[in-house]
């Protein structure tokens, strides 16, 4: 089990950046994909992005692709999510997740962080 702790979030603008942070701890964590959901108040979790074990394949949902940049650096057993030209609709709490791959990840499998609250004002 991998045990993953989020940070970053906060207020910014719209048209602003935020970078998110996962940490994760165990040392399975470079044979694990890592991905991004996202839930925004009265709706339901969403995938927002993921990364396989060597970071040699991303994926995004269209309502992001072109402006959140998923990486990873396997050293540090940390995954990031670079988020650029923010939208309001972007606001919602952000999960960290990790899988042993991408398709039971992008299922809602896995392990999950705690979330960290991302709020874009307009």
């Amino acid at each position: 089990q991998v045990q993953l702790v989020e940070s970053g979030g906060g207020l910014v603008q719209a048209g602003g950046s935020l970078k998110l942070s996962c940490a994760a701890s165990g040392r399975t964590f470079s044979r694990h994909a890592m991905g991004w959901f996202r839930q925004a108040p009265g709706k339901e979790r969403e995938f927002v992005c993921a990364i396989n074990w060597s970071g040699g394949h991303t994926y995004y949902a269209d309502a992001v692709k072109g402006r959140f940049t998923i990486s990873r650096d396997n050293a540090k057993n940390t995954v990031y999510l670079q988020m650029n030209t923010l939208k309001p609709e972007d606001t919602a709490v952000y999960y960290c997740a990790a899988d042993v791959d991408v398709a039971p990840l992008r299922a809602g499998f896995g392990s999950w962080g705690q979330g960290t609250q991302v709020t874009v004002s307009s």
